[in-house]
């Protein structure tokens, strides 16, 4: 398992499919002499949540689907030219999922649930010019998304975004946050891979945060997807929420 400390140390602002800006936010330890080298490094970073994604309430408000998804395949992203010549950036992920079964669909989602996606994931932090000893990256609370190991996410549709200020974002599937990705190896909630780390559903559940009596991933550890869609039918969403998240998104549409 690797051991990790906490650091703070700004790299720079980017986006994935889940959170709206990135910081890094962790190294690993170094191993005691009388030990062997320590596993390679791993960058943890912070990021702020897309929505709110930590209860089931919060689930059947934002999300239009809830689905198993597998992590099939993924393609590097290079470094910008800027970041090259800087020296310091950050080296992406695009990664394939297939959609293996959709759990929960909420009534008037917008699209139907996708076959596949190409999720936007971290890959690797570089320095001193060294492109090819980079640092893997992941999300503090956020599976990595890794290639093999399958995930419950909650997702929702997002149509093109434009601002006055003349930045624009692509029509995209998202996800909610830290709380609506969750591992899923073996149909078993909380079994998998999470911050670049592969954990069985006890470890996951003992290691619950300030959202052990209300986050999903939390309550449900250890359990299957029959768990969670009775979570999920028995939440009711916040519509005065959902409504406001939606009047905001008609607001900035580029059409």
């Amino acid at each position: 398992m690797r051991t990790r400390t906490r650091i703070a140390a700004a790299v720079g602002v980017i986006a994935t499919a889940s959170v709206t800006g990135i910081a890094v936010a962790a190294l690993a330890a170094p191993a005691p002499d009388d030990q062997a080298a320590a596993e390679p490094e791993i960058l943890l970073a912070q990021g702020s949540d897309h929505l709110p994604s930590v209860t089931a309430t919060d689930w059947v408000t934002y999300a239009d689907h809830v689905v198993v998804v597998e992590a099939v395949s993924e393609e590097v992203i290079s470094p910008d030219a800027e970041e090259l010549e800087r020296g310091e950036g950050i080296i992406g992920r695009t990664v394939t999922l297939s959609i293996e079964d959709v759990l929960w669909s909420r009534d008037g989602a917008p699209q139907a649930a996708p076959e596949t996606w190409d999720f936007s994931a971290l890959g690797w932090h570089f320095d001193d010019g060294d492109t090819d000893d980079a640092v893997e990256m992941a999300l503090h609370g956020f599976p990595r998304v890794e290639v093999g190991h399958q995930y419950v996410m909650a997702i929702r549709w997002e149509e093109a975004v434009c601002t006055a200020g003349g930045d624009s974002l692509p029509a995209m599937w998202r996800g909610l946050g830290e709380g609506s990705e969750i591992p899923f190896d073996d149909g078993t909630l909380g079994n998998g891979e999470s911050e670049g780390a592969v954990q069985d559903a006890a470890a996951f559940a003992a290691a619950t945060d300030v959202h052990s009596g209300e986050g999903v991933e939390e309550i449900l550890a250890g359990e299957g997807a029959d768990a969670l869609v009775s979570a999920l039918e028995d939440a009711t969403p916040d519509a005065a929420a959902l409504t406001e998240v939606q009047t905001l998104a008609a607001t900035n549409s580029c059409e």
